[in-house]
């Protein structure tokens, strides 16, 4: 009896061992499954959080470029022009009244990117190639204000930052600028590209600007809906150099009336530029400076009309150096027509007359006839579609450089076609 007890007693004792072993070894492979699966889902929840980061990181950059490009807006056009002139007279022809055809062509890019405080930042870039007829023109105002003859090189005419205050109806813009857009500006006679062509009906010529596009800051205050007063204080210059030594300096006071409903700008302005000018009567005096006065009109009379004219006077004592011959006074008239009294909405017709009149002073000094100098340009702008317009020009000069052309003193004929592609 005891016997089979104790052989019971040890056969569960070694039954005991046998399935603590086998539950051990059980256990074991168990914990290392859960340790497997563990580890497995960890990768899992890594590579998750990893795809989630970057994800993450994508809509950032992407939110980013949104945001970058957010109020910027891209514009370039393309303009190309051929003239013909009758009756040339440009010191460096072969003889007198030769005819001459001349092709030349630009190119416009601008970036715009307005912020969400109002602020402005500005791009021009241009390039062109071919000077056109001018080169074989003797006169006192030419007859291709687009001629950009760079040789194809790209050049940032226009890099400024502009920011209106919110406390106050004041803008401010600074950086390279170029003056012509904000002084003696006019409705229907402010752009080379789709406008006149003459330089004498797209700025005053008896305006003296910096040499070129210049670095400076332009002050735009607007206490009222009909009124403006914009200053300019830029580098003569232009050329960086002690730019604050020889300034140009201009204000223009501009009232916008209503009159029946009928937007109109009359502007009246001022300018002084103060680099090195030579008195034409005592040659000794080359300190001067110089200035003027103008005004600028533009009035629309109707939806199909409308009516511009300028006028400017500088000082007739003095020129600046390089300068062979001055102007003391320059006038110029015109009007547009929209083309849809033809039916042709978008066309349009315009015709414009102007002088240019030589310095008194300038004639006596050099014993020159120095005659009055007339223009008559007349255009038509033809829409082919949205981004195409044929604008066929014709120019006349009368007494060409005051008369005292080496080259001759006929009318000078000028026909041109002008393509512009805006995209």
């Amino acid at each position: 009896m005891l016997k089979q007890l104790s052989f019971r007693v040890f056969g569960f004792i070694v039954f005991s061992f046998f399935c603590s072993f086998a539950f051990a070894q059980n256990s074991e492979q168990g914990i290392a499954q859960l340790n497997s699966r563990v580890e497995l889902l960890e990768r899992k929840l890594f590579a998750q959080e990893l795809k989630i980061d970057e994800q993450a990181k994508t809509q950032e950059t992407l939110d980013n470029i949104k945001k970058t490009f957010d109020g910027l807006t891209i514009s370039a056009g393309s303009t190309f022009i051929v003239q013909t002139t009758h009756n040339a007279n440009g010191d460096d022809l072969s003889k007198n009244s030769e005819d001459v055809t001349d092709a030349s062509h630009s190119m416009d890019l601008e970036f715009e990117k307005k912020f969400d405080d109002g602020a402005i930042a500005f791009i021009h870039l241009e390039t062109g190639d071919g000077a056109g007829v001018e080169d074989e023109l003797k006169v006192f105002s030419n007859v291709n204000q687009d001629a950009d003859d760079s040789n194809s090189s790209v050049n940032a005419t226009e890099v400024w930052y502009e920011y209106y205050s919110k406390s106050a109806p004041v803008t401010v813009t600074f950086g390279k600028i170029d003056s012509t857009c904000y002084l003696d500006t006019n409705v229907y006679a402010d752009d080379e590209c789709t406008r006149f062509l003459g330089h004498i009906f797209r700025n005053s010529p008896v305006i003296e600007f910096p040499d070129d596009n210049a670095a400076g800051i332009r002050f735009l205050l607007e206490p009222a809906e009909w009124f403006d007063i914009e200053t300019q204080i830029l580098d003569a210059n232009a050329d960086g150099e002690d730019m604050f030594d020889n300034v140009f300096v201009s204000s223009q006071f501009n009232i916008k009336p209503n009159f029946m409903g009928r937007p109109g700008n009359y502007r009246v302005y001022g300018w002084l530029n103060d680099k090195e000018h030579t008195k034409w009567i005592d040659p000794s005096k080359t300190k001067e400076k110089g200035f003027g006065i103008g005004v600028s009109f533009d009035q629309e009379l109707s939806d199909k009309l409308g009516l511009f004219a300028r006028y400017g006077w500088q000082d007739p004592d003095v020129f600046a150096s390089g300068d062979d011959f001055s102007l003391a006074q320059s006038w110029s008239m015109g009007l547009q027509l929209q083309g849809s009294i033809w039916g042709r909405d978008e066309d349009s017709f315009a015709i414009a007359f102007g002088q240019v009149i030589a310095s008194d002073e300038y004639k006596k000094a050099n014993f020159l006839n120095a005659k009055s100098e007339e223009h008559l340009e007349v255009y038509y702008s033809f829409k082919i579609n949205e981004h195409l317009t044929f604008i066929p020009d014709l120019q006349l000069i009368c007494d060409p450089y005051g008369g005292d052309a080496a080259n001759g003193d006929k009318t000078i004929v000028v026909g041109g076609v002008r393509t512009q592609v805006d995209f």
